[in-house]
């Protein structure tokens, strides 16, 4: 007989507590497909004893950026409340504890859990601020040995960071458990942290933004300056200080600061920065509390004809304007970090006393909260979407350079800093990158096991082919990998050439081909860009030379005699989107969005897309027979650019098939397309050309009174006609008759025949200019 408390796989959880990071928790649980139970407290006189639960998954199903990846994952949800349904807990194999950050409160809920659990049941706390010593005060052995701390950064789906706090007697196997389904189900990277205030990433997180306050108040920079200043030019998202600080709501920050100030000990650099901003007092009584608020920082003033964006005066709290600032400062400095905190005046004294501040702060936080540099790096990229980490950025400053700097300056200088001026932080040796420790020695970066990252197998060879816009790689076990490599991934006559070249290697080389990349998005589909260059001297020539590569390329993936699995991430638009859909398989990242968006600028899938999803939807078993249903469906995709906000509802869309794998974890992208490509390979053949019956001129008129009602209601533009006609007249087969058979090629044909006459139209023209410039579409 197994011993009960070995814990087993994690199929149910229980969530005490509905407010924001609580619901939000039980919505990516969901979203992972595993049923959750979800409790709350019975509101003073409530009728429905469940309501506060309820309206918890209410609001869950209303959010935006979406809670839910796919409507079905709010059935997974069962709500209900802490006086009548702890017994639901019984059967839950996690139980995450996310209620009001009050010690006293969590501990007289645990002990009420006591009653309720089984033995062996993981107990975790989604505390940010309290330590685990307190929270397992005076409670048994047996609780804490299932009991640790799970730190979600909100919002949960969307955020990968996971801090994982464990005490003394937390049990190994329980913890393990933990840590592989929230990597593995829920997609999560795992920190593991010290029983420390904060934990990593928001004690060092407040510590930068207290920092950029006061400084900014001190050295007299306007809010725009700050965001500017402490946002790209630092791999620092565009949102900056002033913009984060109102997306998370100003009125925590006094909360927080006021949690570390009571916790942290007198000689903690925080103290130093921790002092009181009246503007923050102000703010908050008159509801200036951010994005949640009348406002915050920035604000909209919706009381002009057209709405502008105003930003609060940081010395007379008053509201103007926004106005973009002239910084020569971040030009003068380009990529070198060290000339814009060496410029002369205010904006290099910020610069510098901001980011090297929290570089040293960070250096003070090993071993008390981190047990690595690596550790804070990856806290700070994960949690607050820094671009390079603390450790990453002193690499780019050169660690004399800043020690040098900060004892010229009258900064103190942390040991961990002082023993490492002159050295890396990392390095890379024997093709594995290395993190320096504080034994002065440098330890290899381990990955979890299940994990393949394209970035460490660069280190370590050459590409097989490269050009301008694209890569080949050999991944191992006989698995190539095709990486496309120019700005947004924009697809142009380079990545072409060389997916070209690459399949006549792969056929004679390799066993199968992943398609997969680690930038932010798979692709944003062909360079409109060129494109436009090429309309503006009349190379019509070479724009249809292009559309034409492009379908022999994606026909030669599709019919290779060796499987080709494609594995997105973030936005596959277009081109892109196309690219997957010529795939034989696909293992996306639960986080991709795919999308035909060619109406949006004026034209049509010009690579083979209409086909593609035409043959998907007339292998639909649930839609009426004969041709129509399959192209009204297509049209519909289409025509209105749309795009599904998951792969769980691309599937839905047929953007993907329902045999088509879904990876939660980014990190693990790569190795299970790899392993689904290595499945395939016995026994492969290529799949058959299709053929088509489709509804000819009947099938158009059709479509196009359906545009017409749109117009007619103001929906769709003179415009939005002219680019629908030529799609419903490559969906429907042009000329055929309803009883002819079109070959694939045939819809080629027509689908780069209605690109090149859109492509033409000024119309068409003027969007795609808007795009480029504006990144919106135009309707016009």
């Amino acid at each position: 007989m197994a011993n009960p408390t070995t814990p087993g796989p994690i199929r149910r959880v229980g969530i005490l507590g509905a407010g924001t990071m609580g619901a939000g928790i039980a919505a990516q649980v969901a979203n992972a497909g595993v049923p959750v139970v979800l409790l709350d407290r019975v509101p003073s006189g409530a009728v429905n004893r469940n309501a506060l639960a309820e309206g918890a998954v209410d609001r869950l199903r209303k959010a935006d950026p979406a809670a839910f990846m796919h409507d079905a994952a709010a059935r997974l949800i069962e709500p209900g409340n802490l006086d009548d349904d702890l017994g639901k807990l019984a059967d839950c194999d996690w139980i995450i504890e996310a209620v009001v950050e009050r010690a006293d409160v969590k501990r007289d809920l645990y002990r009420r859990l006591e009653g309720v659990r089984r033995s062996g049941t993981a107990i975790s706390s989604n505390t940010s601020t309290i330590a685990l010593k307190r929270l397992t005060e005076d409670m048994g052995e047996a609780f804490r040995r299932d009991f640790m701390i799970t730190h979600f950064f909100n919002p949960p789906r969307y955020m990968r960071l996971l801090e994982i706090v464990s005490g003394p007697d937390t049990a190994a196997g329980t913890l393990a458990a933990v840590a592989e389904f929230a990597d593995v189900a829920l997609g999560k990277s795992i920190v593991r942290c010290a029983d420390s205030p904060g934990f990593i990433a928001n004690r060092l997180g407040i510590y930068w933004l207290q920092s950029a306050l006061v400084e900014a108040i001190d050295q007299g920079l306007t809010v725009e300056e700050v965001d500017a200043v402490i946002g790209p030019p630092m791999g620092i998202p565009k949102t900056g200080v002033f913009g984060l600080m109102d997306l998370v709501g100003i009125d925590l920050g006094p909360q927080v600061n006021a949690s570390m100030r009571a916790v942290l000990p007198k000689s903690d650099a925080f103290h130093e920065v921790d002092r009181d901003v009246p503007l923050i007092g102000r703010m908050i009584e008159q509801g200036l509390t951010g994005r949640k608020g009348m406002g915050g920082f920035y604000r909209l003033d919706r009381s002009q004809a057209e709405r502008r964006k105003l930003v609060i005066d940081l010395a007379t709290g008053a509201y103007r304007p926004a106005q973009k600032p002239v910084l020569p400062e971040i030009n003068a400095a380009g990529r070198d970090l060290r000339v814009l905190l060496s410029a002369p005046g205010r904006i290099g004294t910020y610069a510098f006393r901001v980011l090297a501040q929290t570089i040293a702060y960070a250096a003070t936080l090993i071993p008390e909260a981190a047990g690595s540099i690596a550790d804070i790096d990856t806290a700070m990229r994960l949690g607050y979407n820094w671009r390079w980490g603390p450790f990453e950025l002193a690499d780019r400053l050169g660690s004399g350079w800043l020690v040098e700097q900060l004892a010229a300056r009258d900064f103190s200088v942390p040991k961990l800093l002082a023993d490492a001026a002159g050295a890396r932080f990392y390095w890379v040796e024997g093709g594995r990158r290395q993190y320096l420790g504080t034994d002065g020695g440098y330890h290899d970066i381990e990955r979890a096991a299940g994990v393949l990252l394209l970035e460490d197998i660069k280190l370590a060879a050459d590409p097989v082919l490269r050009n301008a816009s694209a890569a080949l790689w050999d991944i191992g076990d006989g698995v190539a990998c095709f990486e496309f490599t120019s700005k947004s991934n924009a697809l142009d006559q380079h990545s072409i050439e060389l997916l070209g070249q690459s399949i006549e290697v792969v056929g004679t080389r390799f066993k199968a081909l992943v398609i997969y990349n680690e930038a932010s998005n798979f692709s944003l589909g062909f360079n409109l860009g060129l494109a436009l260059f090429a309309a503006n001297i009349a190379a019509w020539g070479e724009i249809e030379k292009s559309i034409a590569a492009g379908q022999g390329a994606y026909k030669a993936l599709k019919y290779a005699p060796f499987p080709v699995v494609a594995a997105p991430a973030g936005m596959a638009l277009g081109g892109g989107c196309e690219i997957v859909l010529h795939a034989d398989a696909v293992q996306a990242h639960a986080e991709t969005y795919l999308g035909l968006v060619e109406c949006g600028v004026g034209l049509i899938p010009g690579w083979g897309g209409c086909g593609e999803m035409l043959a998907r939807w007339r292998a639909d078993p649930t839609l009426p027979r004969g041709p129509m249903p399959a192209v009204a469906k297509v049209f519909e995709t289409v025509s209105t650019a749309d795009v599904s906000k998951s792969a769980r509802q691309a599937m839905e869309r047929k953007f993907l098939r329902p045999s088509d794998g879904i990876s939660m974890n980014r990190d693990r992208l790569l190795a299970d397309a790899k392993q689904r490509a290595l499945s395939m390979v016995d026994g492969y053949a290529p799949p058959r050309p299709p053929e088509f019956v489709l509804p000819g001129r009947s099938g158009q008129a059709g479509l196009a009174s359906a545009a017409q009602s749109f117009h007619r209601r103001g929906l769709a533009t003179r415009h939005d006609l002219v680019v629908a006609g030529a799609l419903a007249e490559v969906l429907c087969g042009g000329d055929a008759d309803i009883i002819d058979t079109l070959s694939e090629q045939r819809l080629l044909d027509l689908e780069r025949s209605a690109f090149m006459r859109l492509a033409r139209t000024e119309p068409t023209l003027t969007r795609i200019e808007h795009t480029l410039e504006t990144g919106r579409p135009l309707r016009n």
